[in-house]
């Protein structure tokens, strides 16, 4: 029976993927009529002069990739098979895994660019597929603090805020700083980690300033209100969202126009990648995308239905090798790396002796 299983998930699936389309995609007929501009909530955002790189998107993708690692030792040495390439030299400084949320996340400093990068892990809890249709269903269920306006959902949220997660970045991101100085900071994450990575960095943009903090996500979920939106764009204008041809996570949780202030809304800047096809010729496309968040010719011009678009951008891997599974591995390592804690359930593996300090003081 195992078979029949299978199938009634692989059709939950195309139905969800067949909603989302509907909810988030243009219709042809709207288009032709000229009636698009009406499904867009158009937004006022902010870049700061910030751009789209080529050349740093190849290098932090491979960060978003290298978190997905479950042998910690090997991710500590940075000697595991996707800590090469771009990464080489890079320092980590701390390993959080969140066990009982099955959250993982490091803290390292690179030398091209010469910065802090934290990156945040997807989701591992359950198969993707069970993820994806979780995430239909998703509501906005909490006002973020200090904008009434602003909703998001309370699992996104509390996922960065509510866990271990938060105080161990603080903490790490304190120390490298006075270790090597005030670097610039680059927080990336794919899926469920570009979520997280997205709450990371407006609360570090709101500590150190927006010209401290860079994100870049793949493949990340909406995750809260337009007004929310406009929010993080004005917090953390040097952002870039990237999304790769008919993935279908970005068109999650569904956005509909016509629900204003109560429905979900990307913030910018979307780059989509895509390959447009003429006879024999494969063109592999970056589209920069408009300031709405939601540029009707960009991934919502297509109905996104691919899982395996999700899973990998510029032919990077972005899913652990046993998927489904929140294992991780520790084995001897470096003398350098000799603190081992254990906090609230969580897994904290780093350079630097544990010095209790509140909160409120990082």
């Amino acid at each position: 029976m195992a078979w029949l299983g299978r199938t009634v998930k692989l059709l939950l699936l195309l139905v969800v993927a067949v909603l989302v389309a509907s909810a988030s995609s243009p219709t042809a007929a709207a288009v032709a009529a000229g009636q698009e501009e009406e499904r867009v909530i158009r937004l006022k955002q902010s870049d700061d002069g910030y751009s789209y790189n080529h050349t740093l998107a190849h290098i932090l993708v491979e960060y978003a990739s290298a978190v997905y690692t479950s042998d910690l030792t090997s991710l500590l040495l940075w000697t595991c098979p996707r800590c090469k390439g771009h990464t080489k030299g890079f320092e980590v400084i701390e390993i959080i895994v969140d066990v009982e949320n099955c959250l993982q996340a490091f803290v390292g400093v690179a030398p091209d660019p010469r910065s802090i990068i934290i990156a945040f892990r997807g989701t591992q809890q359950h198969s993707i597929s069970n993820w994806i249709e979780d995430l239909f269903w998703k509501q906005l269920d909490v006002t973020y603090p200090g904008m009434p306006d602003a909703m998001v959902h309370h699992g996104f949220y509390t996922a960065y805020y509510n866990t271990t997660m938060r105080y161990e970045i603080l903490k790490s991101i304190k120390w490298a700083r006075k270790t090597y100085g005030d670097l610039p900071i680059n927080v990336v994450g794919h899926s469920m980690g570009g979520a997280l990575a997205s709450f990371c960095a407006l609360d570090l943009s709101v500590k150190f300033g927006p010209k401290a903090v860079e994100l870049m996500t793949f493949g990340q979920p909406r995750i809260g209100n337009p007004a929310f939106a406009v929010y993080f764009g004005e917090q953390v204008p040097r952002t870039i969202r990237v999304t790769h041809q008919n993935d279908i996570v970005p068109h999650l949780p569904p956005y509909y126009y016509y629900l204003g202030e109560w429905t979900y809304h990307h913030f910018a800047r979307e780059v989509w990648l895509h390959e447009s096809i003429d006879g024999n010729v494969v063109t592999r496309n970056e589209t920069v995308c408009d300031d709405s968040g939601e540029d009707p010719t960009c991934s919502r011009s297509v109905y996104g239905m691919s899982v395996a678009d999700h899973l990998e951008y510029y032919g990077v891997t972005l899913h652990a090798d046993s998927r489904g599974t929140c294992q991780f591995v520790i084995g001897a390592a470096n003398s350098v790396y000799s603190y081992v804690r254990e906090v609230d359930g969580s897994i904290i593996l780093s350079r630097y002796p544990e010095e209790p300090q509140a909160l409120e003081s990082m």
